[in-house]
């Protein structure tokens, strides 16, 4: 087993671990790319202000997001597929972020249900909502979240369509795959990862076969699919699901100003500045660009969050000093799942944790609390 130092290291290994298919899947964006690397690099452009001489004993990285205590302000993000990365990848995924204390987020677009992680987890995780034309599902499915005691309902409001992504339309993704020449050849360099498929049941998206009339394969479920994500979905629509929700709502891909503000009106309690991991509208700016004038102009009024190209303790750090209340890693915990299972989702939270409690040090703090932008390096951040 090498030695995972970093995120990258995890990468580099699940890369060798998933299959090509599902990896690429997870680590692209749409048309060029040019958000989903931007994502990412905007970060590494924002540096750090080194202090001295300061008493680094007695840290803390625990706060709170939507009133719940984490050991750090950051959450799995809702991601779809991720039981494909790993068999029963959702749970695994749900267990390492309860032991290590940050909340967990189920996408609709899962292989493992939400009884599924209500079953093999002891504390509240968080529910992302696609909006489908098949309201009478939607409510169904709000139900079935309020059921599983889920803490928070995560509104994606930015994907109504599918943006293209061109390696998903060239590996013809599915799941489970399908049996063309080239993926079966893909397959035989992955013993472990289908050694641990043909030990699960879980192969399906189990939110939604057996939950939807005349959707009882990948067939029909294919089909349902195609027709279902909603090009209507408007702020009624999300007044509608705070109704029948009722508990903290989260809405998630928020870029622009005038939709901060239109988030607020909703009387939602957080919002996500995201752009869907550049997943969407190719040549959308960065997430962190956005953050500091959406936190300027709502972050008075509700909490602000944010997700996108976060790969380390350090992008956290500077989030948070750039007025995120909290942070969502997607590709990350990915990583970490298709390289090693539970444990190398449990390696990726305790790499960024130390990577930001160390920051953080050598920021000249010992409490997340009293971070603030004066820890970065004028001239290099994003200003409102």
């Amino acid at each position: 087993m090498p030695v995972i130092t970093s995120i990258e290291d995890l990468r580099v290994l699940a890369q060798k671990r998933v299959p090509r298919m599902f990896y690429d899947y997870a680590d692209s964006g749409s048309w060029t790319e040019s958000t989903y690397r931007a994502n990412e690099s905007d970060f590494q452009k924002i540096k750090l202000r080194q202090r001295v001489a300061v008493n680094m004993e007695n840290r803390s990285t625990a706060t709170q997001m939507v009133g719940v205590d984490v050991k750090m302000p950051v959450a799995i993000a809702p991601t779809g597929l991720t039981g494909m990365q790993h068999a029963d990848g959702e749970i695994l995924a749900a267990r390492a972020a309860e032991a290590f204390g940050v909340p967990f987020t189920l996408s609709t677009m899962s292989i493992c249900s939400i009884e599924d992680i209500a079953e093999h987890t002891k504390a509240p995780f968080w529910f992302q909502l696609y909006v489908m034309r098949d309201r009478g599902f939607i409510e169904r499915l709000i139900d079935r979240a309020k059921a599983a005691r889920c803490g928070a309902l995560v509104l994606t409001l930015d994907l109504q369509i599918l943006g293209q992504r061109h390696k998903d339309l060239k590996n013809g993704l599915s799941a489970p795959p399908k049996p063309t020449l080239s993926t079966m050849l893909n397959l035989m360099t992955k013993p472990r990862w289908c050694l641990g498929m043909l030990g699960t049941k879980r192969r399906q998206f189990g939110n939604i076969v057996g939950h939807v009339s005349g959707v009882g394969d990948m067939g029909s479920l294919a089909e349902w699919t195609a027709k279902q994500f909603d090009p209507q979905l408007n702020w009624g629509d999300v007044e509608w699901i705070k109704k029948r929700w009722g508990g903290k709502l989260i809405l998630k891909g928020i870029q622009d100003v005038e939709d901060a503000r239109l988030a607020v009106d909703s009387g939602a309690d957080a919002l996500i500045v995201s752009n869907h991991g550049g997943r969407q509208l190719d040549g959308a700016e960065s997430s962190i660009h956005a953050l500091p004038r959406i936190v300027e102009a709502v972050g008075s009024q509700i909490e602000v969050h944010m997700d996108g190209g976060v790969r380390s303790g350090q992008d956290v750090l500077k989030a948070w000093a750039l007025g995120a209340k909290g942070t969502y890693i997607g590709r990350a915990f990915l990583y970490g799942l298709g390289a090693m299972g539970q444990p190398g989702v449990a390696k990726a939270l305790e790499i960024i944790h130390k990577e930001l409690d160390l920051t953080m040090a050598f920021s000249g703090h010992t409490q997340l609390k009293n971070v603030t932008r004066e820890i970065l390096l004028p001239g290099t951040y994003p200003t409102a």
